[in-house]
């Protein structure tokens, strides 16, 4: 049962009308459409809440994945009640939440451009996100990062979606950023993040949501350079200004 995925063109949608197309054997719930972001990518899957006719609602505590992307399962917090197959609900996340994981998941994009090296591990959080870098040289300081981030942030870039064929992207795999994690093939298509006028800023495969300009990012700063191999250091990404020395 395939659903339609409205976050991946409207981001800043917070609710929907939908159907509901099927219950599956561990009480998770397929909805015809929806705007509910699934876990994937080192995103945390959206939150929220389905509004039934009679007013009584059903808290939504996680959205994930089935066999494929197109499989979005949301997951009905402990003791709640189930909507039957056919019906309508409205549905809703919360939206705060996910604005704030829109703002850094964009953020993890701008570390990316300032430390072009191959990740190999990331996760996206509200406060505290980290990207993993195959990167030997301890040379990098966080007051140097946070600086071109924020130049970044301040600059106020567009930030846009834009889908190419499997045989563009295999044209030019350096849009490709991560060293063990290529995007799934076969779709026939690829979702591209872009940053700046005409991509000047950076462009790469990614299906998480985003804000619109990096300027709704707001103050950012590196908490951390962790080193977790000889070859690889850990970014801390984290809202805010940097702490007092």
């Amino acid at each position: 049962m395939r659903t339609e995925a409205l976050f991946r063109e409207e981001p800043y949608l917070s609710s929907a009308e939908a159907a509901v197309l099927g219950i599956n054997e561990r009480g998770g719930v397929i909805l015809d459409r929806t705007v509910f972001y699934a876990t994937s990518g080192g995103q945390p899957g959206d939150t929220g809440h389905f509004l039934r006719a009679d007013g009584s609602k059903i808290a939504i505590a996680a959205t994930v994945t089935g066999e494929t992307k197109d499989d979005i399962v949301h997951v009905p917090a402990a003791d709640q009640a189930l909507p039957s197959v056919g019906e309508q609900v409205t549905i809703a996340i919360d939206w705060e939440r996910r604005h704030r994981l829109m703002r850094m998941h964009t953020a993890c994009h701008l570390l990316s451009v300032v430390c072009p090296f191959p990740i190999t591990g990331a996760a996206v959080d509200e406060t505290d996100s980290r990207i993993d870098f195959d990167l030997p040289d301890a040379g990098w300081t966080k007051e140097g990062v946070t600086e071109r981030l924020m130049e970044l942030v301040e600059a106020d870039h567009p930030v846009f979606t834009r889908w190419i064929g499997e045989e563009e992207l295999a044209a030019h795999p350096n849009l490709v950023k991560s060293k063990n994690v290529r995007p799934p093939a076969g779709a026939g298509r690829i979702r591209l993040v872009c940053i700046g006028e005409n991509s000047s800023v950076d462009s790469q495969p990614c299906g998480g949501t985003h804000v619109a300009r990096t300027g709704e990012v707001g103050e950012i700063h590196i908490g951390k350079i962790e080193k977790k191999g000889r070859e690889n250091r850990r970014f801390r990404i984290r809202f805010g200004p940097p702490p007092p020395a």
